[in-house]
């Protein structure tokens, strides 16, 4: 067993889907079902059930799964220690980012940064992406994770990963009988969305208005377990990424693929200043999201 392997292993169990699951690990599919296979021929037992619809870790994956967890913790906290014995970096990290952006862990991502760089006093500041732009043009920010493509073109970025759209809709609604759902039949609908500053409710006004679909904006939040409360009691359909959909407290919601090949996707980069400033705290911060397994999607331009 391998670092590589644990890491394959707690992806599939955490997300129970093997496209999502190589997504998070940074894996084309076929290689993350190869690695799991050989890791279930090496232990001499199913890690998984497999089926149409689901994953599932069996009794055996379940008991690999805590000492899967800790191995990768140990050597996270390994490398950390080298780092932080090796290299005493100080000074100040002013970082950003939109909420629940679900392909980059920033909590977590700011906690390995402080275990190696326990002398950088960090400054965190969580808004919308399009006010967390305007903050590191104005040079208040050294880094900033933002959920759009938009006004991105002269600051240095990098994309970490993206993920489709879905619709969410209440229990009962007249569209959630169907497989999937068409932009035009979203037209005159009663929605729950962002407020302005936020990547994805700009991404919704320019989807609806190329598709002709008017829609009117009931409620505009905030935060994104408000959004799925107020799907849930009826007050609209939500338009939102993939990862938003999943959530436990969507469970009750039903979710559907929009089925227009011009659906625009959902998109988070990270965007910084000091990709050139080797010694700056926000270039050692950089250095250490390529490292962590959950920016690993897929994108356009690697971060590696």
């Amino acid at each position: 067993m391998d670092l590589r392997q644990m890491e394959y292993l707690v992806a599939l169990a955490d997300e129970r889907h093997f496209t999502r699951a190589a997504e998070l690990a940074g894996i084309s599919q076929s290689g993350l079902s190869a690695a799991i296979r050989g890791l279930e021929e090496e232990l001499g037992t199913s890690l998984f059930i497999r089926t149409t619809r689901r994953v599932e870790p069996t009794e055996a994956g379940l008991a690999l799964l805590p000492y899967a967890r800790t191995m990768l913790e140990q050597a996270a906290g390994g490398r950390d220690a080298v780092v932080k014995a090796s290299r005493a970096v100080s000074g100040s990290l002013r970082i950003g980012a939109e909420q629940c952006l679900g392909l980059v862990d920033v909590a977590s991502l700011l906690d390995r940064f402080h275990r190696r760089h326990p002398r950088v006093e960090t400054h965190f500041v969580q808004t919308g992406s399009h006010d967390l732009l305007g903050l590191l043009r104005a040079g208040e920010l050294d880094v900033a994770f933002v959920a759009t493509d938009k006004h991105l073109s002269t600051l240095p970025h990098k994309e970490i990963g993206r993920e489709p759209l879905m619709v969410l809709l209440p229990p009962g609604h007249p569209l959630a009988a169907g497989a999937s759902v068409r932009w035009e039949a979203l037209d005159d609908q009663d929605c729950v969305d962002f407020g302005p500053s936020w990547g994805v409710r700009t991404m919704n006004d320019a989807a609806f208005a190329a598709h002709g679909a008017h829609r009117r904006v009931r409620c505009s939040v905030n935060d994104v377990h408000t959004l799925l409360d107020l799907v849930a009691r009826g007050l609209g359909i939500a338009v939102v990424p993939r990862h938003v959909a999943a959530k436990p407290q969507a469970a009750g919601l039903r979710v559907l693929p929009l089925s227009d090949d011009s659906t625009p996707e959902w998109i988070v980069s990270v965007v910084s200043t000091a990709w050139d400033q080797a010694d700056a705290p926000a270039a050692h911060l950089l250095e250490l999201l390529k490292d962590t397994p959950a920016c690993g999607a897929e994108s356009a331009e690697p971060l590696a």
